[in-house]
């Protein structure tokens, strides 16, 4: 069985302090993903096409593209 992440177009999965892989603005094209534990959500819509925007508690910022469960 395959254990699929929530979905992080959708703000109603992410929460402070969930762990998470995002997609920063000057790695869009490469799709090079940076993981991190989440401090804001700066995304005020319940959902964005390309990912939830969020701080991460590195000051970085990004959309979300993997939440990462804990088994």
């Amino acid at each position: 069985m395959v254990n699929k992440s929530p979905d992080g177009k959708q703000r109603k999965n992410i929460h402070i302090g969930d762990e998470v892989e995002i997609v920063q603005k000057h790695h869009q094209r490469t799709g090079e993903l940076t993981d991190g534990i989440v401090k804001r959500i700066l995304t005020n819509s319940a959902n964005h096409p390309h990912g939830i925007k969020v701080m991460l508690e590195t000051g970085e910022v990004g959309r979300v593209k993997r939440i990462i469960e804990e088994d």
